[in-house]
C-alpha cells in the first residue's frame, strides 16, 4: 500500500503517528510511506522583495524543521518513509500530489475545530476531504 503521511508539525500530526503504530495494518515495513508537509506559500510581492533564492531556503528551512523529527519517529519504528515539501495552499497541494503520485490512502491528524469554525477559517482537512480522489484517514 502506498500512503501518503501529510504532517505539519503540530500535536495532531503526533497523534496520527501514535494512531499509526497502534495498528500495524496501517504501519508496518511493507507498506510505501511518503512524509509531505507544505509550508504556506510567500505572498508573490514578498517573494519578489526578497527574491527567490531567499523564499526557497526559508521554505527548505521550515520543511526540514516539521519533517527532521517525523523521520526519526520513523526510524525507531523501523519504518523508511521519503520526505517531501512543497510551498502553497496545504489543502489543495496535499489533495493534488496524493492524485497525481497515484496514493492507495492518505492519512492525516484533524484539529477537529468543528462546523462553525471551518465555516469561518477554513479547514486543510475539509479541503483535502472535498478535493482528493484518494481515500483520506482524519485521526483526531
Amino acid at each position: 500500500m502506498k500512503i501518503l503521511l501529510a504532517i505539519d508539525g503540530s500535536a495532531y500530526s503526533k497523534k496520527m503517528l501514535a494512531y499509526l503504530v497502534n495498528h500495524d495494518t496501517l504501519f508496518t515495513p511493507s507498506n510505501e510511506y511518503t512524509a509531505l508537509t507544505v509550508p504556506v506559500a510567500v505572498p508573490p510581492r514578498a517573494r519578489a522583495a526578497v527574491g527567490k533564492a531567499i523564499v526557497e531556503k526559508y521554505y527548505a528551512d521550515e520543511a526540514e524543521k516539521v519533517i527532521a523529527p517525523i523521520d526519526k519517529f520513523l526510524q525507531r519504528h523501523n519504518i523508511s518513509a521519503k520526505s517531501m515539501w512543497r510551498a502553497g495552499s496545504p489543502g489543495e497541494v496535499i489533495s493534488k500530489i496524493a492524485t497525481e503520485g497515484k496514493y492507495d490512502l492518505v492519512i492525516m491528524g484533524s484539529h477537529g475545530n468543528g462546523a462553525v469554525a471551518s465555516l469561518v477559517m477554513g479547514s486543510v482537512a475539509t479541503q483535502v476531504l472535498a478535493h482528493c480522489k484518494v481515500p483520506v484517514l482524519l485521526v483526531r
